[in-house]
């Protein structure tokens, strides 16, 4: 019983990963822009962007599902809603601490996946409206990305190295 939570638990951490990139494309990038348009141009002095708000969707889906737990409706209720907030925190880590640096933490981080996952972040953000963007998802990201920190960091340690 335990392996089938374990792997709902799993499969539905991925499965975010397709939801945050299908929502970002296509929602925040289409019909609700105008919340997301304060992410790509900082044209406030807050420290909260009306992007923010993403956050309480998922947030309620996840309650959601804790309450059909709670409640006896489903039974994996609260591992689909447990697994829905580790994609969250792991979101907000990487995405908002991480890469934008809200909170200065991991800003040494320099390994080929950090390295990769910031390049792919900046390339979604040289595009300034909603149209025409790019690389889209957040923890997994397009390979030319890695080959991009590769090739960077083997010219970099051939010049290190004369």
């Amino acid at each position: 019983m335990i392996w089938i939570h374990i792997l709902v638990f799993l499969g539905i951490f991925f499965f975010m990963e397709f939801m945050a990139w299908f929502t970002h494309k296509y929602i925040m990038h289409g019909f609700l822009w105008y919340l997301h348009a304060d992410h790509h141009r900082k044209d406030h002095d807050s420290w909260f962007e009306r992007n923010d708000a993403f956050f309480l969707f998922y947030a309620a889906v996840s309650i959601g599902f804790f309450l059909l737990w709670r409640f006896d409706i489903l039974e994996i209720g609260l591992t689909i809603g447990l697994s829905i907030f580790a994609y969250g925190l792991t979101y907000f880590i990487v995405h908002d601490i991480f890469i934008h640096q809200r909170f200065k933490l991991f800003r040494n981080a320099n390994n080929a996946y950090a390295s990769a996952v910031r390049r792919g972040h900046k390339m979604h953000h040289k595009h300034l409206g909603k149209d025409h963007g790019e690389c889209f998802g957040m923890l997994i990201v397009p390979f030319k990305y890695f080959r991009q920190e590769f090739l960077l960091n083997s010219k970099s340690q051939k010049t290190n190295s004369k």
